[in-house]
């Protein structure tokens, strides 16, 4: 089965890693981050509001890929401090308030200034 690589420049990117890949029915969305792609900066300095560009830009991906947040079926979530696990949840219930996809979360490991919330998805499209 090929792999396709999803790229679109309405969402931010590196060099290092594909934003998604897209294999067989499944499409893979790499950690993304509340990093608003029209300016390059963090979109805010809350939990909330770097949780809702982190989604913005995963749906942006979704959508370059042919998916959609409802086909999102497992996320996993990394949280810079613990402590704004309430607050994440607070936005996430505003983008899946009914039949949310499974989802993990964890401790960001590393320790990136601004940085407060990194979003992986996996969708289903089969």
């Amino acid at each position: 089965m090929p792999r396709q690589i999803i790229a679109t420049p309405d969402a931010p990117g590196s060099p290092l890693f594909s934003q998604a890949v897209a294999a067989g029915p499944f499409v893979l969305v790499s950690g993304t981050v509340g990093i608003d792609p029209s300016t390059g900066s963090m979109a805010g300095e809350t939990i909330q509001e770097q949780t809702r560009q982190a989604l913005t830009n995963c749906e942006t991906i979704l959508r370059a890929a042919g998916a959609g947040l409802d086909d999102v079926v497992e996320v996993g979530v990394l949280l810079a401090d613990p402590a704004d696990f309430a607050g994440f949840n607070e936005e996430w219930a505003r983008w899946f308030p009914s039949d949310p996809p499974a989802r993990y979360g964890v401790k960001l490991g590393v320790d990136v200034p601004g940085l407060l919330v990194s979003i992986r998805m996996t969708a289903y499209t089969g």
